[in-house]
Order: C-alpha cells, then sequence, then structure tokens
C-alpha cells in the first residue's frame, strides 16, 4: 500500500511540474506576442488620429517594457516554484532508447535548465507563429487587378 501511494504521489508531483512548465512556455510565448500586439492595441485606442504624436508611442515603449519585466518576473517565480516540485531546476537527458550505448550509464552533466528551454521553445513556437502567419494568413500584398 506504501509503494502504491508513492508512486502517486511521483505521479501528481511529475503533473505539477509539467502544468508549471507549460505555465512557464506560455509566459515565455507572450514575450514575443501577446505583450506587443496588446500594447500596440492599447496605444491605438489612446491615439485619436491616423499620425500620433509621441504620447502613444511612449505607451507601447513604457507599457512593454513593464510587461516585459513583469513576465520575467513571473517566470522566476515559476522556475522557483518548478525547483520547489522537483528539487532540481534541469530539465533531464531525453534520448531515446534506441540511441543509448551500454556506457550511457552516467548522467550528462551538461543538461538544460527549464528556463532555457522555455525560452529556447518560445522562440520556436514564435518563429512558427510567424512563418504561418506570413506565408499563409496574411494573403499576398500584391493587389488583384
Amino acid at each position: 500500500m506504501a509503494a502504491k501511494s508513492s508512486h502517486m504521489h511521483e505521479r501528481a508531483r511529475g503533473l505539477a511540474a509539467g502544468v508549471v512548465f507549460v505555465a512557464m512556455l506560455l509566459a515565455a510565448f507572450s514575450l514575443w506576442t501577446a505583450i506587443p500586439l496588446s500594447w500596440v492595441y492599447i496605444a491605438s485606442k489612446v491615439s485619436h488620429t491616423q499620425f500620433p504624436s509621441g504620447g502613444p508611442y511612449a505607451v507601447v515603449a513604457v507599457g512593454i517594457l513593464a510587461s516585459v519585466l513583469f513576465v520575467a518576473w513571473l517566470i522566476g517565480r515559476l522556475n522557483q516554484l518548478y525547483i520547489n516540485i522537483t528539487g532540481t531546476n534541469r530539465l533531464g537527458p531525453m534520448r531515446p532508447a534506441w540511441m543509448r550505448s551500454m556506457r550511457d550509464a552516467a548522467p550528462v552533466r551538461s543538461s538544460v535548465t527549464v528556463v532555457e528551454a522555455c525560452l529556447m521553445g518560445s522562440v520556436m513556437l514564435a518563429a512558427l507563429a510567424l512563418t504561418v502567419w506570413f506565408f499563409i494568413l496574411a494573403g499576398s500584398p500584391i493587389p488583384n487587378q
């Protein structure tokens, strides 16, 4: 019975760590997408003309800066929560079983941290989103005549 309880506790910790990782990934992804787009939208609502002065530009600059600092603080807090759940800030090596040799018993020392993986993943997701938007969703800038 104790072994089953321990196994359930490990599964719950793994699930909690996964949820925290996904939250970190979404927060990092918002650095490239939601934050800039939201502040440009807010500035467009603040401006009353199509040729605004410096006010809306200042709103965008200060807003993005403040939002990025807040999200960076949030990612740091989520990283600390991940460390509290798992006991480490490193991701384990992810090698398929068929690629391991018989000498791969020792752990790999140069593994990636969780924050590094989230930021790299968010950059790749943002690049993919930009590519899909540019080539598929944006349409052609050449007018059809």
